[in-house]
């Protein structure tokens, strides 16, 4: 039987490496109305500014740690 595909000559994908996770977070919605009225503002979505306001949190809570030379 002769479908007319030829599967050996369609490329495999591979897939994307997985770089985030889909979590449930309880926030206090006044914060949760800062970062969506900051994405109206900015044009970026509120869940990319609080991922981005973590990431400096915890950069700057990791320079904090750090020993003095």
């Amino acid at each position: 039987m002769n479908t007319g595909y030829e599967l050996s000559a369609t490329p495999l994908r591979a897939r994307p490496v997985k770089r985030k996770t889909r979590i449930t977070i309880y926030l206090d919605d006044e914060v949760l109305e800062q970062f969506r009225s900051l994405s109206e503002q900015c044009g970026k979505g509120y869940q990319t500014l609080i991922n981005a306001a973590l990431r400096t949190r915890l950069a700057s809570a990791r320079a904090e740690t750090l020993p003095a030379a």
